[in-house]
């Protein structure tokens, strides 16, 4: 089979849920024979010739993310009833390189990563002679908004952050709609958001495919970070707002109830592009933000514990699966841990509320037994569960049942 694929970003180093996702269905594609072109929005400058990408892809080509202002975006806003992230990613340069390979070449199947690429679907739907258009969903996004909204309206500050979720939410369901019923496959991270996409299909088929990792790259010969005190960890790409609030609601709300029961516990928060917003929480006690870091094993084997306190968002938790192929023992809230397996949840504690997290932790942290059990129970599920190598023959059997492959 020959696949056109479109990420939103280059796929390696796989540190976000997205490129991992992106990264592991790449390996799943070439392990099962198949030939990848892939087109991705990258703005980094980095050079992918020497990574695994190669090997994995016949052709991979890279475009700069296409600039937008917030003055442009305003505008857009206010004169448009078009959601914002439909042109997000938009580029006229891979746009027309699309439509040339699309010419050029017969593909069976163009893959669409993640709502903000669907922009191009129009595209392939134009060109002869008619691939299969697929549209792998990272979350059902009017939703994600409109919880968003609700989260943020509880705080005064954060009132035109809820109005802009507000808004965007109805402009994304219905671009989400639209984008749902062009694809001729649409797949979902998890039975929760497959359930909120299937009204948008005539025939309510939305696939499941549930992201996953390859377990062996956490089994890893790097030292644990010197974290200090009981630590307790919480990875991301913390630019994105749901990580954002879940941070700012751990160090504010959460943290000091830790505290009144493990005076010396520390959070170290790991991951790129730390947003504005975390700058309060820079030279608090006991709280430290790495920004990005070459890998985020050393972290995961020198905490504690994990924690998960999203409060907003969807699909599956990859910083979950990696935090259970490690071995760390984890606290989640039920939107953190939606969507996973009952052996995948059984393996950790699910608190909601400041106080329940809190206790949670605090129990993990003064009964080292209960963690160590829950930490080798983590590492027997993700690995049967949420490993490539048991998951990637269902990606193939989905193409199958399409009529490709």
């Amino acid at each position: 089979m020959n696949v056109l694929m479109v990420a939103p970003s280059l796929p390696y180093p796989p540190t976000s849920g997205g490129a991992l996702r992106v990264y592991s269905l790449l390996r799943a594609l070439h392990g099962a024979g198949h030939r990848v072109t892939l087109l991705a929005l990258d703005d980094s400058g980095f050079d992918f010739s020497t990574t695994p990408l190669t090997g994995l892809c016949a052709r991979i080509e890279t475009f700069p993310v296409p600039p937008r202002s917030k003055v442009a975006r305003i505008k857009t806003m206010l004169t448009s009833g078009e959601a914002d992230l439909a042109r997000r990613l938009y580029s006229p340069e891979l746009a027309d390189r699309l439509r040339d390979l699309l010419h050029a070449e017969r593909f069976d199947l163009v893959q669409c990563e993640a709502l903000e690429t669907a922009c191009y679907l129009p595209i392939v739907k134009q060109a002869p002679p008619g691939p299969k258009l697929c549209l792998d969903t990272f979350n059902a996004e009017y939703q994600l908004q409109r919880v968003m909204a609700g989260i943020d309206a509880q705080t005064p500050g954060r009132w035109p952050m809820a109005a802009y979720s507000w808004l965007q939410s109805g402009r994304i369901y219905a671009y989400e709609r639209d984008m749902c019923q062009l694809a001729d496959i649409v797949i979902a991270v998890s039975p929760e958001d497959a359930e909120l996409l299937r009204p948008f299909r005539a025939d309510r088929r939305v696939e499941v495919l549930p992201s996953a990792i390859c377990v062996d790259d956490y089994e890893s010969d790097l030292p644990p970070a010197k974290l200090g005190g009981k630590s307790i960890v919480f990875t991301g790409k913390m630019d994105y707002r749901p990580n954002v609030d879940a941070a700012l609601w751990f160090a504010d709300d959460i943290l000091p109830l830790v505290r009144q029961r493990v005076p010396n516990v520390t959070f170290t928060i790991v991951g790129r592009q730390p947003a504005p917003q975390l700058d309060r929480l820079r030279g608090e006690r006991g709280i430290t933000i790495t920004g990005a870091v070459d890998s985020i094993v050393p972290y995961l084997r020198g905490a504690a514990a994990y924690v998960a306190p999203l409060r907003m968002g969807s699909g599956t938790r990859l910083k979950l699966l990696e935090a259970l192929a490690v071995g760390v023992p984890i606290v989640a809230t039920p939107t953190a841990a939606a969507g996973l397996m009952p052996a995948a949840l059984d393996a950790m504690k699910v608190a909601d509320g400041a106080q329940e997290v809190a206790d949670a932790l605090a129990d993990l942290l003064t009964s080292p037994d209960t963690g160590r059990a829950l930490a080798a129970a983590g590492k027997t599920a993700v690995r049967k569960h949420y490993d490539w190598s048991a998951t990637a023959p269902a990606l193939i059997a989905l193409y199958k049942e399409y009529g490709l492959g």
